[in-house]
């Protein structure tokens, strides 16, 4: 399988890739270096590709005004298809060959869980993976700075919006992996809460468009609502299976689906109505602060990058490192960096607060549901 590896280099200097300060690994008088594993190809690599671009937004923005003490950010990227052994390979490449300082921006719950035991190991920060796993939530790592919500709370409210409009007979096709089996126990445990169990549970398999018998299956117990937990491609061809077999159920999925590449994958005629949880404000909102500036900042220096959910999210996790690596102070170290994380308490990044401490991991609990409407591919929240 060929793997593609991009480094961008932010006002790159020469040799910056093999030049490793003294004091600590990853850091040079003018540079930090940073490293991203992430699906930006393959039947997830939209979700990859949108959140560098979100993230991009501010680090551009960061190096252009003179940088975080006077360092560059650069970043280097190591494409993983949201392939765990791809992902592992990366994170060692990472450690071993380019010294990076911290990870940044790992995009799925298998592909991580691959790579904790070395993350741990190494004790190298990892800053806002996408992926709202409890693997690593419970017990608290040390080394993890997660700013989405959970799967659990984004579940949750799914549940209680259904319950809310009498569906109470739910299904859910769940990921054959540790994402989907995250999301299966957080449908159980919010359904339990309403002395109500899943009517029927089905499988489908990461990257595959061969989702025709768990809709079936699905279809046969005639559900209100089906929950669906796999990424863009997956849930697209689920959906289009389901409607062959003439369910009308209300379909929702979480925030990992990638709202926009769904929207993109989906026949018109099937868009309307799709549910899907959101751990970042409304991309198109603009009064909320922190979309205002991630919509100028798009305007000034990307005018061709749609607005999305999963931009947005790698604008305010870029936004909320920098505020870290600036806290650090200019003697960068990562037991520094770690320091300053857990002294950041309440931050309000624009609308959007992020708390941390000693004992505080999971920076955000926001959570609200969005549908699409039409046949275009809009959202309403």
């Amino acid at each position: 399988m060929l793997q593609q590896t991009t480094i961008t280099a932010l006002f790159l200097l020469a040799g910056l890739t093999t030049t490793v300060h003294a004091e600590e690994i990853g850091v040079t008088p003018r540079s930090i270096l940073l490293g991203q594993s992430a699906a930006f190809s393959g039947p997830s690599g939209e979700l990859g590709r949108e959140y560098r671009q979100g993230a991009h937004l501010v680090f551009d923005h960061v190096n252009a005004q003179g940088g975080i003490h006077g360092r560059q950010v650069v970043m280097v990227y190591r494409d993983d298809q949201y392939n765990p052994e791809l992902t592992l390979n990366n994170t060692k490449k990472f450690i071993n060959k380019d010294k990076v300082f911290a990870l940044f921006g790992y995009l799925g719950t298998p592909t991580v869980k691959a790579s904790l035991p070395l993350i741990d190991q190494s004790k190298i920060p990892l800053i806002a993976p996408l992926t709202g796993a409890q693997i690593i939530r419970s017990p608290m790592k040390k080394n993890v700075f997660n700013i989405r919500a959970s799967y659990h709370q984004e579940i949750k409210a799914i549940v209680s919006y259904l319950i809310r409009y009498g569906r109470q007979s739910i299904a859910i096709a769940y990921q054959n992996d540790s994402f989907g089996r995250d999301g299966l126990e957080g449908l159980k445990k919010a359904l339990a809460k309403h002395q109500l169990k899943p009517v029927v549970e089905t499988t489908v398999e990461r990257n595959s468009s061969n989702t025709s018998d768990a809709a079936r299956k699905v279809a046969l117990a005639r559900p209100d609502a089906v929950l669906v937990v796999s990424s863009y491609g997956t849930v697209s061809s689920f959906i289009s299976q389901l409607r062959q077999f003439g369910s009308n159920a209300q379909v929702l999925t979480v925030s990992f689906v990638g709202s926009n590449a769904l929207a993109r994958s989906l026949p018109k005629e099937l868009r309307h109505g799709i549910g899907i949880s959101q751990v970042v404000p409304f991309p198109w909102d603009r009064r909320t602060p922190v979309v205002r500036d991630y919509q100028n900042k798009i305007s000034k220096l990307k005018p061709d990058i749609p607005y999305s959910f999963v931009g947005l999210e790698g604008y305010i996790a870029a936004s909320m490192l920098v505020q870290a690596l600036q806290k650090a102070g200019p003697d960068l170290t990562r037991k520094r960096f770690i320091t300053a994380v857990e002294s950041l308490g309440t931050v309000d990044l624009g609308g959007y607060k992020v708390t941390f401490g000693p004992r505080q991991r999971n920076g955000s609990d926001i959570v609200h549901l969005t549908f699409l409407v039409g046949r275009d591919g809009s959202f309403i929240n």
